[in-house]
């Protein structure tokens, strides 16, 4: 059974930053590609972020390259995702997830966390 928790979410001023926790349970956290979604009401769920095993490999949205970044402790079971700059746009239902490769779809991705509310205000 893996179970991803996540923490973090809140409201915040336009320009402002959140830092996004996600902790995993088990004991294989390294074999697992991790990525960051979001969705919108009313809109699809989208792709954010996502980190390789090891963590060399980082990928992001064109939306939010350069504001955000996605990061990992393979010790400690847990990714981030710090959030900069942040846009109303950005507003949205924020998920983690853990997958089997470095990838953009969420097919890829096997679970998912309960997501975290960010919210955004001009």
């Amino acid at each position: 059974q893996v179970q991803l928790v996540e923490s973090g979410g809140g409201l915040v001023q336009a320009g402002g930053s959140l830092r996004l926790s996600c902790a995993a349970s088990g004991r294989t956290f390294s074999r697992y590609v991790m990525g960051w979604f979001r969705q919108a009401p009313g809109k699809e769920r989208e792709f954010v972020a996502a980190i390789s095993r090891s963590g060399g490999n980082r990928y992001y949205a064109d939306s939010v390259k350069g504001r955000f970044t996605i990061s990992r402790d393979n010790a400690d079971n847990t990714v981030w995702l710090q959030m900069n700059s942040l846009k109303p746009e950005d507003t949205a239902v924020y998920y983690c997830a853990q997958g089997g490769a470095e990838s953009s779809s969420r097919y890829d991705y096997a679970y998912w966390g309960q997501g975290t509310q960010v919210t955004v205000s001009s």
